[in-house]
């Protein structure tokens, strides 16, 4: 069929969201995942501690993580939400997987980046699945990652450090591009200096632990949005909900 510009359209239709959500240690991203409508998890780690979700067997190949989103695509099931936990760990089975694939000892056989390069097929084999769910079955996707802090330099300003996904530096880029949000979960502090004498002063972090996340990138922290949310919230699905544009 020819294209035509009657074609046009100004008005799309609201996908459930694809999130991503990275954090430090033990903030709260996987009970804030555990409250989502009616969550699956898919499990490369052993992380839900005393969370009381379903979920599958703990994944130790990217062929059962592989399975599993078949097994989500393909029978009936009443689950509204799809959670990886967490990418990270999912990754060193990609590698195993590229090797698998091309007979390699280690992801750094090949050399030059080229072993990281070939393991980006299989994450974007892995990214076309949840895009299945979503479109198919309409699931809401959660991807689950642990933070690292990185140095980085900028062609603007001298180098600085901020907290990045902890994932190598490609794959990175590869799941923030496909998510529709990137949160930064974080315990909120405020900083205050004290005089201790002698024109000395000191300065003390803060914290009441109240626990919040992040939508807009800032320079020390990754975070997107496309929904135009309100640069912080508290961490809550609740929260994230009621900040979400709402289908007309």
């Amino acid at each position: 069929m020819a294209i035509s510009l009657a074609s046009l359209c100004t008005a799309s239709v609201l996908t459930p969201p694809r999130i991503l959500i990275h954090g430090v240690a033990g903030v709260g991203k996987s009970t804030f995942a555990a409250d989502a409508d009616r969550p699956v998890f898919l499990m490369t780690e052993d992380g839900l501690g005393k969370l009381q979700v379903p979920h599958f067997p703990l994944a130790t190949s990217y062929a059962e993580v592989a399975e599993a989103l078949d097994a989500l695509l393909n029978e009936d099931h009443d689950f509204g939400t799809v959670v990886v936990d967490s990418v990270d760990w999912l990754e060193p089975l990609i590698w195993a997987e590229a090797c698998k694939r091309n007979g390699w000892a280690s992801i750094e056989t090949p050399g030059f980046g080229k072993g990281y390069a070939e393991a980006l097929t299989i994450w974007r084999e892995y990214l076309g699945k949840l895009n299945v769910l979503r479109d198919r079955k309409g699931m809401v996707v959660i991807q689950i990652a642990h933070t690292d802090i990185k140095r980085f330099d900028s062609p603007e300003h001298e180098p600085y450090d901020r907290y990045v996904i902890k994932l190598q530096t490609r794959a990175s880029a590869l799941l923030q591009e496909h998510s529709d949000v990137v949160l930064f979960a974080n315990y909120q502090i405020s900083v205050a200096k004290s005089d201790v004498g002698f024109n000395k002063k000191v300065t003390r972090a803060l914290g009441s632990g109240a626990r919040v996340m992040h939508t807009e990138e800032r320079p020390a922290f990754l975070a997107k949005n496309r929904y135009g949310l309100p640069d912080t919230l508290p961490l809550s699905w609740a929260e994230f909900l009621g900040a979400m544009p709402q289908p007309e």
